[in-house]
């Protein structure tokens, strides 16, 4: 799951990331209204959080301009504590739901999961496709008695082909999806977590493989062998 995270307090931005990180979402942080703007009607993203008072443009007019612009992104605004009109506002201008400074980790991660299952594009957290069964909350993917454990990125790509089982995904996707605009990573990556993965369904005796398609990307598939 991807998300976009507007919030332009240096020090919030930075752990509320780490905490997004580590519960497994890929995280696009900006710190202007303007940013927040282009990278939600433009990014590829499961779910925004917004914060209201940000340089440049405030939050209500980023999400009032992204529906305008068609995004159906859903997203949760952060308000001022107690500030009722800040909440109303928010809701009335598109956003989904809010929640109120200072806020807890946990209910953070509670809202983005309502959310996320209350979206269309919402998915269980155990995602099975073949012989494979992949846990969203443990990272475990696991074929027959066997299971392994997989790293952040290797278990982005997997749930990003497991989701899309049979469709082509190219190296770019699987970079902007993931890595982020703004990453300083090369491409090599990709090929680096495809080739652990491969190598993790060989070692589990998997019917699914990761297809190569030349020059076009990569795809899961049922095989016979």
């Amino acid at each position: 799951m991807k998300l976009l995270f507007a919030e332009d307090d240096p020090d919030v931005s930075r752990s509320v990331t780490a905490l997004l990180t580590r519960s497994h979402y890929s995280v696009d942080p900006v710190s202007n209204g303007y940013d927040a703007l282009t990278y939600l009607t433009g990014g590829d993203y499961d779910a925004c959080i917004m914060d209201i008072m940000m340089p440049g443009m405030n939050g209500d007019e980023v999400v009032r301009k992204a529906r305008a612009a068609g995004s159906q992104v859903p997203v949760i605004m952060l308000t001022a504590m107690g500030e009722v009109e800040d909440r109303i506002n928010g809701l009335d201008a598109g956003a989904d739901d809010y929640l109120a400074k200072p806020f807890d980790g946990g209910e953070l991660l509670a809202r983005i999961r309502a959310l996320l299952r209350r979206h269309e594009s919402y998915s269980p957290d155990v995602v099975t496709y073949g012989d494979l069964t992949l846990n969203r909350s443990t990272f475990a993917l696991s074929c027959h008695e066997k299971s392994v454990s997989l790293s952040n990125k290797a278990f982005q790509m997997m749930e990003m082909l497991m989701l899309s089982p049979g469709r082509i995904i190219s190296v770019d996707e699987f970079m902007q999806h993931i890595w982020g605009w703004d990453s300083e990573s090369e491409i090599n990556v990709v090929w680096v977590n495809i080739s652990t993965l491969r190598k993790q369904l060989s070692s589990m005796d998997s019917k699914t493989a990761i297809k190569v398609v030349r020059g076009a990307g990569y795809r899961l598939e049922k095989t016979d062998v």
